[in-house]
């Protein structure tokens, strides 16, 4: 079971409360949690990566383990511990302006 930690407004978003839960199959990629997530919530379709090209939108990034994940490629296999359940896969809302 993989743990994925949303921001708020993707909480609010996808009507989940706290951490969201998925069986990923076959390894365990930034994609494939992102699929599983967008299969199981497909109101989160486009707002975590572009509809046309698949990439990850500019204000997203991603965390496993205290590493930040967001410029690696996405068919990166996730840290042990998030595999295992131990640890969450982490989806953070940037912040810009000034």
């Amino acid at each position: 079971m993989i743990r994925v930690v949303l921001p708020a407004h993707l909480r609010t978003l996808a009507e989940v409360h706290g951490e969201v839960e998925l069986e990923v199959p076959g390894p365990v990629t930034v994609r494939s949690v992102l699929d599983a997530l967008e299969t199981r919530h497909p109101v989160l379709r486009g707002t975590i990566r572009d509809h046309a090209t698949g990439r990850r939108r500019a204000f997203v990034r991603f965390y496993a383990c205290a590493e930040d994940l967001s410029n690696e490629p996405v068919e990166t296999v996730l840290p042990g511990p998030v595999t295992a359940g131990a640890e969450p896969f982490i989806v953070v809302g940037a912040m810009a302006g000034g």
